[in-house]
């Protein structure tokens, strides 16, 4: 029997200290988020981030919460209870993190009988961080305590036609009327070190402004390159001018190199080039949550609007919307439809 386990990335369990600091000692102790040496990432983590982070995290999740819970999830379950009304086959939501695991979503579908599932990981993009640790979670899982099980593994849809077609009409709603300057692309970020580790040829990336535009197999597995294709084609799809939209990484963490432009330092600046009238797209995420509603929605426009902007607009992400809910049914009714 077949079945869907789709994953996104997870919350905290509430909005005290406690809850964060137990979902970020998860998080940031994952090999493949903080990438250095054991021993290392135990005593930045342990020694000092846990002991800063969670009291500030636990602010900004306060500012976002909703009744309902975290946004994240809350979002999650409603998509993912749209799509199971329209496919024929059990849906499971799980979490890379938190109380939500995937150990759990895998046990609810094979609890129903499910031994061949389809993982959906709820990244348009492929990152060791996010994408590829949600993969590798779920090979763990399955291998330890469900060996019956086969899995196949949705690919990234960063350029995926109907995906491109649903979020730029998302967009297009969200923009009706508002009379914009500049559109600015915000992607998550992540360390330019990771990048160089994704890299299959292990020598095409150089993370020069060139390299993305040279074909390669080592696409496949790019972030940045594959950040870079989702604007083109959103792009093309709205029709949008050249130097009217830009794109820039949000969220870095610690010291070292991540992605540039970073999307602070963009939207202070932008009111000295004379953009003061902004909207700004997360494309990176399926569904709206802390980096979108506190750090872009409610930080990057006081950041905007200090610097002297005057007109700030967040679009959504696409969540539950039917356009989003009806490409992901098509994805699982194509796999659900093979033959192996």
């Amino acid at each position: 029997m077949k079945g869907i386990l789709l994953v996104n990335l997870g919350s905290p369990d509430s909005t005290s200290t406690k809850d964060v600091r137990k979902y970020l000692d998860e998080f940031l102790m994952d090999e493949r988020v903080i990438d250095i040496p054991y021993w290392k990432r135990f005593l930045l983590i342990k020694g000092i981030i846990l002991n800063v982070r969670p009291k500030k995290s636990a602010a900004a999740y306060k500012k976002i919460w909703w009744d309902e819970g975290s946004p994240l999830v809350v979002i999650s379950e409603r998509f993912a209870k749209k799509v199971a009304t329209k496919v024929d086959i059990p849906v499971a939501l799980a979490m890379r993190y938190g109380s939500m695991s995937i150990e759990n979503g895998i046990k609810e579908l094979a609890d129903q009988g499910v031994d061949e599932v389809l993982l959906v990981p709820l990244y348009p993009h492929y990152a060791m961080s996010s994408y590829e640790t949600v993969v590798v979670k779920a090979e763990q899982v399955i291998a330890k305590k469900h060996a019956q099980m086969s899995m196949d593994v949705l690919p990234v849809f960063y350029n995926e036609k109907n995906y491109i077609k649903a979020m730029s009409t998302n967009i297009q709603n969200h923009l009706n009327g508002f009379e914009y300057d500049h559109i600015l692309f915000s992607y998550h970020g992540i360390p330019e070190r990771h990048i160089l580790k994704s890299d299959t040829t292990q020598s095409h990336c150089k993370i020069d402004g060139s390299c993305c535009e040279v074909a390669s197999e080592a696409h496949k597995t790019c972030y940045r390159h594959q950040c870079f294709e989702t604007t083109k084609e959103i792009v093309k799809e709205l029709d949008l001018k050249e130097g009217s939209y830009s794109n820039s990484f949000q969220s870095r963490l610690l010291k070292d190199p991540w992605l540039k432009p970073y999307t602070d330092f963009e939207l202070e600046k932008f009111p000295e080039e004379g953009k003061k009238k902004i909207a700004v797209i997360t494309p990176a995420f399926v569904s709206d949550c802390l980096e979108t509603l506190e750090e872009i929605a409610m930080e990057g426009k006081e950041d905007f609007l200090e610097a002297g902007g005057t007109d700030y607009k967040h679009v959504p992400c696409m969540n539950d919307n039917d356009d989003w809910v009806d490409v992901m049914v098509t994805w699982i009714n194509n796999w659900n439809q093979k033959i192996k």
